[in-house]
């Protein structure tokens, strides 16, 4: 969109999250009538209506009124679903609807790097963002990651690069949207609470990161992943696949224990898998999919190879604790689907105290099975959907449920045996006990500092 027909246009902003409030921001700042609307109650977002009051935004809290329908164009933060009363009725009364990160890229002069995923998308946009960093490339990392792209996007520079993590409710809404690089890391099952228990619609959101780019832009893409390899079919720019299944004539793969990429014609050697410090096999996907990003962002093989040896991964992502009496805790909060849960049971070689459950998102725990018999001691059952843990797993499985987090950390601890994990891996959302899934771990983490 041209961004001078904003001015004077009246904007309604669904969620006054940290992306809600800077894009409620970068629209006023062209002159645009803002609104902003968000469910929450007022009293947990005291830091939010300062802000906007600071900034002479209107809002409202509490409640959805029709004021948020007077308007011509709605934005919708992230985690605001398509399927929303709210977003329905705009759409029946013919409002334009976009996503933040759709309105922000209006304004960006930048190169856009943006990975989507239904597991790992945080992991490799941080990995890509230390990757730039280590290079000494001015890059500026955003999107789903927590900071909003809206906030940082009038501070770039033609020639900075931004990174980008893309959820599937941002694709939803966007339409002009072109990421010079796109990164699909995988499409498994998630969100089907959201997309009507559709893959195949859950798989047309993601495609749709690559819906506007061209044959001069590039798609990496994980060519061992089903839905994945058969989505990019669609698409009109260059494809360049990772594989840890085959060696391909382009792209990235593994030969003789070494993370060997072609790009551009050229062969390089990247490193011994060994030797990059996140382990397990979805890590070395990410690997990958990074590792072809900064080949095509200008940076050489050996500052990649040693970021590849030094980065230690992100905080709530099999994020190392403290051990207790033998026993090792990891805090995995942002697993919050099955197949993240499948891959970070993979990870560990140690009997595992699973604690599993939250929000569900309409979870298919058969999934899981067999890799939880292999690898599980016990589970411990926690927040809403305890009761369908405990139903999925208790035919087989020694499951204990916990009223709360700190009912279930002790739990944990008292199933678990000397050389055993406890795995906070949960499957599911945080929002029935916690703001968000970042909370969860940080009260999970100071629990198991006090024991």
């Amino acid at each position: 969109m041209d961004v001078l027909q904003l001015r004077n246009r009246k904007v309604s902003v669904i969620g006054a999250a940290r992306s809600g409030v800077a894009v409620a921001k970068l629209l006023q700042s062209e002159g645009a009538k803002l609104f902003v609307s968000d469910k929450q109650q007022a009293e947990k977002l005291k830091a939010e209506a300062q802000s906007l009051s600071q900034s002479g935004i209107a809002y409202e809290f509490g409640e959805h009124t029709n004021r948020v329908y007077d308007c011509s164009l709605m934005v919708l933060s992230p985690g605001v679903p398509s399927n929303a009363p709210v977003v329905v009725n705009a759409q029946q009364r013919g409002i334009k609807i976009v996503s933040e990160v759709e309105v922000a890229s209006w304004f960006c002069r930048s190169p856009i790097v943006a990975v989507t995923g239904s597991n790992g998308k945080t992991t490799t946009t941080t990995l890509i963002g230390r990757i730039l960093g280590d290079a000494k490339k001015k890059h500026a990392v955003a999107g789903n990651i927590g900071t909003a792209f809206s906030s940082v996007v009038l501070e770039l520079a033609a020639a900075d690069i931004v990174v980008l993590e893309i959820s599937s409710f941002q694709l939803d809404h966007c339409e002009t949207f072109r990421p010079q690089i796109a990164v699909i890391l995988n499409i498994t099952q998630n969100h089907m609470d959201r997309y009507e228990n559709s893959m195949e619609r859950y798989a047309a959101a993601k495609a749709r990161i690559f819906m506007n780019q061209t044959a001069d832009d590039v798609l990496i893409y994980d060519a061992d992943d089903e839905w994945t390899a058969r989505a990019v079919q669609q698409a009109r720019c260059r494809l360049i696949p990772f594989s840890i299944k085959r060696k391909l004539d382009e792209g990235a793969f593994i030969e003789e224990g070494k993370l060997v990429t072609v790009v551009r014609g050229k062969r390089d050697e990247i490193i011994n898998v060994d030797r990059i410090s996140i382990k397990g096999p979805h890590n070395l996907y990410n690997a990958m999919a990074s590792t072809i990003a900064g080949q095509l962002m200008g940076v050489g093989t050996p500052s990649i190879r040693a970021t590849l040896k030094n980065f230690k991964g992100v905080e709530h992502r099999q994020e190392f604790v403290r051990e207790v009496n033998g026993v090792r805790y990891y805090n995995d909060s942002k697993a919050t689907s099955v197949d993240a849960v499948w891959y970070a049971l993979q990870a560990f070689d140690r009997p595992i105290v699973l604690m599993l459950g939250g929000r569900d998102k309409g979870n298919d725990y058969s999934r899981i099975f067999d890799l939880v018999r292999a690898k599980a001691r016990a589970i411990v059952a926690i927040g809403e959907s305890a009761d369908k843990v405990e139903k999925a797993f208790s035919g087989f499985m020694n499951v204990k449920r916990a009223n709360s987090i700190d009912e279930a950390v002790l739990t944990a601890q008292s199933l678990a045996q000397p050389g055993d994990v406890v795995l906070l891996s949960p499957a599911c959302a945080s929002f029935d006990w916690f703001e968000n899934f970042e909370q969860r771990g940080k009260v999970f983490k100071e629990l198991v500092k006090n024991l």
